[in-house]
């Protein structure tokens, strides 16, 4: 088998950092490449398993949900039906969920692998990332520092609760946030003192040669020992959003998972609607299906010296290896706005089909996921939504934006 959505397939992500949209035309993966990336290793959800919901549309903004949809050609929806599928990565956990449990899958297992004992990262004062940081850590025994960009709220709630509830929350003044790799660093010293160490992702990566990584048959088993010469304090620093290369792994784990023949299959078109801040979900995604998205030369180039590859697809190794073409997005905005009728139309989407999506990110993807399935001509690609969660993010936003939500109609007709 191998690794690849259809053999001709399109991928539409959004930015919401550079309100842009990615859209690229990828090309084939390999068998051999998902085994290397993929087996013998350790991972933090115990099943790339995802729902997956199919959402049909008329010409008027009605929606109907189907749970339980037929992937095969004889089964497919009246073709003047328009509709589109929907991977529910917002069902994974009830506070990591997304891509956040997606780009932490593979990386947890290694923090225990390596006796880490304390996790620095950094976010936004709502930052999913760092309250998914946080669950997971506690979950372990591993104790999280999250340095937060601004000022306490004078009341917590949604992600900033989380991180407060399960991780140790320090505020940062912007200015010194704008630096982010000297502040994670001069933080991390501080915690580690004067007998512990302090690791950056790519130090664990690289001390476990790829091939210990990929070929030993005991690593599923195998841990480094905790004896009392390993009981010192070890600091590992995750970056913003978890921007690592190995946060890819978790996607290109659910792509494989997709990809299998009685769900989305390997040989049909697919267009793939993801919405991006760092731009990490959508490059595993691409990679995955090979497509490339922001941020591309750098995580690529660290996927390589990480993880030992070298791509069957010679373009992918070269210097100049983006092929994607960047668009205005339709509705650009500052980062993290919320714009006028946006929490109605979440309102209206939540009511009519039990999915919750959000006014900065997730509403932005379910639009273009149901422009490009309106557009599409009978036979054209089917298009797929993956909801990268983000629900508590709407308590973040109510108490920012009182207005928006303050006008809720009670009992909103569809």
């Amino acid at each position: 088998m191998r690794l690849r959505l259809p053999s001709t397939s399109a991928a539409m992500i959004h930015s919401n950092s550079l309100h842009k949209q990615i859209v690229s035309k990828p090309e084939l993966g390999n068998e051999e490449f998902t085994q290397k990336v993929l087996n013998n290793r350790r991972w933090t959800l115990p099943s790339p398993e995802a729902k997956i919901h199919q959402l049909i549309h008329t010409q008027g903004p009605t929606f109907l949900l189907n749970t339980h949809p037929s992937f095969g050609d004889a089964n497919r929806v009246n073709e003047q039906r328009k509709y589109f599928y929907v991977v529910r990565d917002d069902l994974l956990h009830p506070l990591v969920n997304g891509n956040k449990a997606r780009k932490l899958d593979g990386l947890l297992p290694l923090l225990q692998h390596y006796s880490v004992t304390d996790v620095v990262t950094c976010g936004g004062c709502q930052s999913a990332h760092t309250a998914a940081i946080a669950v997971l850590c506690a979950e372990r025994g591993i104790v999280s520092h999250l340095l937060l960009r601004g000022e306490q709220p004078e009341i917590l709630t949604g992600y900033n609760l989380m991180s407060t509830m399960y991780g140790n929350v320090t505020y940062v003044p912007r200015t010194v946030y704008a630096n982010r790799e000297e502040m994670l660093k001069s933080y991390a010293e501080s915690v580690a003192g004067n007998d512990g160490s302090v690791l950056w992702f790519g130090d664990i990566v690289q001390a476990s040669s790829a091939t210990e990584l990929f070929t030993d048959p005991n690593f599923m088993q195998m841990d480094v020992s905790r004896s009392e010469e390993n009981h010192l304090r070890k600091i590992l620093v995750v970056s913003e959003g978890a921007g690592d290369s190995v946060a890819l792994l978790g996607v290109i784990r659910l792509v494989q998972y997709l990809s299998q023949n009685h769900l989305l299959g390997k040989q049909r078109l697919m267009k793939f609607v993801v919405d991006a801040g760092t731009g990490t979900t959508a490059i595993g995604l691409g990679l995955a299906a090979r497509c490339l998205g922001k941020q591309e030369e750098r995580l690529l180039s660290e996927f390589k010296k990480h993880f030992n590859i070298e791509f069957i697809d010679h373009n992918v190794n070269r210097e100049d290896a983006g092929i994607v073409n960047w668009v205005e997005r339709g509705r650009p905005r500052k980062f993290g706005n919320v714009l006028e009728g946006e929490v109605e139309a979440c309102q209206q989407i939540a009511q009519q089909t039990g999915i919750l999506v959000d006014p900065v990110y997730t509403l932005a993807a379910w639009e273009t996921a149901m422009l490009l399935s309106s557009n599409e001509a009978e036979g054209g690609p089917e298009v797929v939504l993956l909801h990268t969660g983000g629900t508590l993010g709407m308590f973040g936003l109510a108490q920012r934006y009182k207005k928006y939500f303050g006008m809720l109609k009670k009992g909103h007709s569809h």
